[in-house]
C-alpha cells in the first residue's frame, strides 16, 4: 500500500475470557465463558464473555442477570494480575520488532504501532506484519486477535472496529478514499470511534445520521452545537486524523493530577463515607511521597445511594502551598466533607483528585504543625511506603482501616477494583 504512512492497530479478542480459557486449556471460540465475581450479585458487570458467548448475542459488559437463564456458562473470577502478565508477555512480542517508541498502548488489550519504516526493514507490506504479529500471539499465548490497517490512526481504529470483524482473516483496512466508499453511509454512528450514544442521538435529531451526513453538513452548524470538538468530528467524517505516533509520544499535558475513585459495594452513612474518603485520601498521599510529588488543590465527588437517582455533591479545596501531608489534607477534606455532602443521603460512590500536582522542591509547614511534627509524619510516610512495598500493603494500616466499615485492606488486594 502507498501509503504516506501506515498504522496497525491490534486488539486482543474477549481478552480477560480468553486468558480463562487458555489458563483452563479450553477454545475460546468453543467454550461459554463469562469474566465476573461470583461473590457479588447478579446485578455485577461481567468484565468479559468469550466469543461464543458473544455468538449467542450476550454483549461484552453485560451484567449476570442479563444472560439468558438457558445459557450454560463458566464463571471465572477476574484475575487480574493474569491478565496484566499475559499482556506484558504480548508487549514483549511487539518489541522484538519494533521500537517503544512507534508503539502506543491504547488500553491493557489494544495497541496502535506505526509500521511504515518497518516494511522496508522486513520486506513485509502492513497485512503480513499484521498476520505475523497475530500468529505469534495466538502461537505463543493461544490468544487470538483481530488487526485493523489504516494510513492514520483514526482509519486504523475505525478498520479494527468495523470492518476487521466481518472479515474471514480478521484483518481489516482503510484509506480515506475506501473509507467514504465503504463506510460514509454506516450506521449507526455510535459504531464509530469517539461517537457516543447521546452525541449518535443528538445528531439524529437533525437528521444527521451517518458520516456522509455529518461530512456535508454546514461545519457552523456542527460548530454552535459541539464547539471545538466539532473540528475532530469533521475529520474523522472524511477520515482524516492530523495527530502522529509522534505527537502523541511527544505530547506534556499542561497539569497533572492523581486520582482514586470506588464504588461502594452498599449504600454507605455519613460518617463511613468520611472513612472511606480518608482510607482514599491516605493512598493518594503515600503516592505523592512515593514520587517525590505535591498537591496545591484537591476536588471531591461524592455520589449518592442509586435508589436516589439526585446528582451527586462536588467541592473543591485549595492550599496557599503545594504539599503532600495527609494531616494537612485530611483536615481540610474533612472540612470539605461537612460542607458539601447531605448526611441524610446514603453514599454510593467517592472521588479524589489532585490537582496541580507537580515536584515538591521544598516541605510545606502549615500553621497547624510545627516542623519537627512534619518531619515526624514525613517519615513514617516513607517508612509506610518502604514496609508495604516489602511484604505487602496490608502489613502497614492505619487503625481507622481496622473499623467494620473500612475498605482499604479489601482494596489492597484488589487490581483497579478487582480481584488480583
Amino acid at each position: 500500500m502507498s501509503w504516506e504512512r501506515s498504522y496497525i492497530c491490534i486488539d486482543l479478542k474477549s481478552f480477560y475470557a480468553s486468558v480463562e480459557c487458555v489458563e483452563r486449556g479450553l477454545d475460546a471460540m468453543k467454550t461459554n465463558l463469562v469474566v465476573a465475581d461470583p461473590t457479588r450479585t447478579d446485578k455485577t458487570i461481567c468484565l468479559a464473555v468469550s466469543p461464543a458467548m458473544k455468538k449467542l448475542g450476550v454483549p461484552n459488559r453485560c451484567r449476570v442477570f442479563e444472560i439468558p437463564k438457558g445459557i450454560k456458562y463458566i464463571m471465572a473470577p477476574p484475575r487480574m494480575q493474569l491478565y496484566i502478565n499475559y499482556a506484558a508477555e504480548i508487549y514483549g512480542i511487539y518489541l522484538n520488532y519494533f521500537s517503544k517508541e512507534d508503539i502506543h498502548v491504547y488500553s491493557i488489550d489494544e495497541v496502535f504501532i506505526d509500521v511504515t519504516h518497518y516494511k522496508e526493514l522486513y520486506e513485509m507490506d502492513e497485512i503480513q506484519i499484521a498476520m505475523m504479529l497475530m500468529d505469534e500471539i495466538v502461537g505463543d499465548l493461544g490468544i487470538l486477535s483481530t488487526c485493523g490497517i489504516g494510513e492514520n490512526m483514526y482509519l486504523a481504529k475505525i478498520a479494527l472496529d468495523i470492518t476487521a470483524k466481518h472479515s474471514p482473516d480478521r484483518i481489516g483496512a482503510l484509506d480515506e478514499e475506501t473509507y467514504r466508499k465503504t463506510l460514509w453511509t454506516h450506521e449507526p454512528l455510535d459504531d464509530f470511534w469517539r461517537i457516543g450514544r447521546r452525541t449518535a442521538n443528538k445528531l439524529k435529531k437533525y437528521g444527521i445520521r451517518n458520516m456522509r451526513d455529518i461530512a456535508t453538513t454546514n461545519p457552523d452548524f456542527l460548530y454552535d452545537m459541539f464547539g471545538i470538538d466539532a473540528e475532530i468530528l469533521i475529520d474523522h467524517a472524511w477520515g482524516r486524523e492530523p495527530v502522529t505516533m509522534a505527537d502523541i509520544k511527544n505530547y506534556k499535558p499542561k497539569s497533572n493530577g492523581l486520582t482514586n475513585s470506588q464504588i461502594l459495594p452498599h449504600d454507605y452513612s455519613f460518617e463511613e463515607g468520611l472513612l472511606i474518603a480518608k482510607e482514599m485520601l491516605d493512598v493518594l498521599c503515600l503516592e505523592l511521597v512515593e514520587k517525590g510529588l505535591a498537591t496545591e488543590s484537591v476536588t471531591m465527588y461524592v455520589g449518592y445511594s442509586n435508589a436516589l437517582a439526585l446528582p451527586g455533591a462536588k467541592g473543591t479545596f485549595s492550599l496557599g502551598e503545594a504539599t503532600s501531608s495527609y494531616a494537612v489534607l485530611a483536615r481540610e477534606m474533612e472540612r470539605l466533607f461537612h460542607e458539601i455532602v447531605n448526611p441524610e443521603y446514603g453514599i454510593r460512590r467517592i472521588g479524589i483528585f489532585f490537582n496541580k500536582v507537580n515536584h515538591q522542591t521544598y516541605r510545606q509547614y502549615s500553621w497547624f504543625m510545627d516542623s519537627t511534627s512534619a518531619d515526624r509524619e514525613r517519615q513514617i510516610q516513607e517508612a509506610a511506603i518502604a514496609v508495604k512495598k516489602r511484604y505487602g500493603k496490608n502489613k502497614f494500616l492505619r487503625g481507622m482501616d481496622l473499623e467494620e466499615s473500612a475498605m482499604a485492606m479489601e482494596r489492597n488486594d484488589q487490581i483497579g477494583g478487582h480481584r488480583k
